[in-house]
């Protein structure tokens, strides 16, 4: 029986209504708790993501240094990696590095202290040349005497426009000086760009193999943490894209350079070993060897009057250029990723037009990515 002297007795909640107040309180602090939670996550995500953008934007003009001494380091890590147990020295640990990173750079010098001889030399010749035509013209090469078509009309505009010497040291006069200063000044502060790139790509090498231990160690406990055990898999990918591409374009293309360069010296082009050079990193890019071939096939028709021979070469050339794009090269490159000869035609083509020279190793690794994407997406899951 209720007490009439106690009014407050109505007012008290039952028993079971007071626990269930308690529970919605509790519900209520868990819920704010975990809306806080959630809100400091996506500050953290968003700090973390303008730093990261900020980051990128610092380095923006040293990030295809940044990708090609990823590239050379995936492309050699295997052999450093072998070069490493073979001598586990304290010392050697710290050598090796070192001397993959000048062995490296020197594959990329070599060539071009050859070119700059080269040219060099050539730059002597052609001063000399035009010294000469300045004083007594340039007379008709008997080459085009031997062309099948067209002798006549080219001995005539040769010997109105380029016989005679005053009109000669006219068009040496019509050339804009200042222009050339330009250009050459242009030239200068471009090669001290690629050339302090280049340093920087080095080092990016140097500093990727005497810590890439670590390196790959953090980048594998990065991607299981952001995207699991497929994240994983893509970048395994990546890497034998890359180790495919530098087989396939890389290699191939040194290939084909030391063949062609041989057939140059057989066929008695000038400066074989030079445009053997050239044609392999032509041959790079798939296709495009026909160029260099075609160059040397020219001058061994100006300079030798040789058809038979440059023919030879052209035709010689043709067969080397189709059976390391269409057979060797596809191999090579799809065989590690498993990409049909299309996707890896897109890749590096594509690759080459958007991105230039870095495009030739990151469009088959951005393929091999998108076709794996493809293959997973589209299996039939019942």
């Amino acid at each position: 029986m209720k007490d009439p002297h106690n009014a407050d007795q109505d007012r008290m909640p039952a028993p079971g209504v007071e626990v269930e107040a308690e529970t919605v309180s509790t519900m209520r602090i868990f819920r704010s708790f975990s809306e806080t939670q959630r809100t400091q996550r996506v500050a953290r995500a968003l700090l973390a993501l303008f730093f990261v953008l900020l980051a990128l934007y610092t380095v923006r003009g040293f990030l295809p240094s940044l990708i090609w001494g990823c590239i050379f380091a995936i492309a050699s890590w295997p052999l450093y990696a072998r070069a490493r147990q073979r001598w586990p020295s304290r010392a050697h640990q710290a050598m090796l590095p070192v001397a993959f990173t000048l062995a490296i750079a020197l594959i990329f010098l070599g060539p071009l202290a050859l070119f700059g001889l080269e040219a060099g030399r050539e730059a002597e010749g052609v001063l000399r040349l035009l010294n000469d035509a300045r004083h007594s013209g340039i007379p008709v090469p008997p080459w085009i005497s031997r062309l099948p078509y067209g002798q006549q009309t080219i001995e005539t505009w040769w010997n109105d426009h380029l016989k005679d010497p005053a009109d000669i040291s006219a068009l040496l006069g019509s050339m804009n000086i200042g222009q050339g200063m330009k250009v050459t000044q242009q030239l200068g502060s471009q090669v001290l760009h690629r050339g302090l790139l280049f340093i920087f790509a080095i080092l990016t090498l140097f500093f990727l193999l005497k810590d890439g231990d670590a390196v790959i160690r953090q980048s594998l406990n990065v991607s299981r943490r952001a995207f699991g055990k497929r994240g994983e898999r893509i970048a395994l990918q990546m890497i034998a894209s890359v180790h495919g591409s530098v087989s396939g374009l890389v290699l191939v293309g040194i290939g084909e350079g030391m063949l062609m360069g041989l057939a140059y010296l057989v066929a008695g082009a000038p400066h074989p070993f030079l445009f053997g050079v050239i044609t392999a990193i032509a041959a790079m890019i798939p296709f495009c060897a026909l160029i260099a071939i075609g160059a040397v096939a020219l001058l061994l028709l100006v300079n030798t009057g040789a058809v038979l021979t440059a023919v030879a070469i052209v035709l010689f050339g043709l067969a080397v250029i189709f059976l390391a794009d269409h057979l060797v090269r596809p191999a090579l490159i799809g065989g590690t990723t498993q990409l049909p000869f299309l996707w890896v035609l897109m890749g590096i083509l594509g690759g080459a037009e958007s991105w230039s020279l870095l495009g030739l190793f990151v469009g088959p690794a951005i393929m091999a990515v998108l076709h794996m994407l493809w293959l997973n997406w589209s299996r039939a899951r019942y």
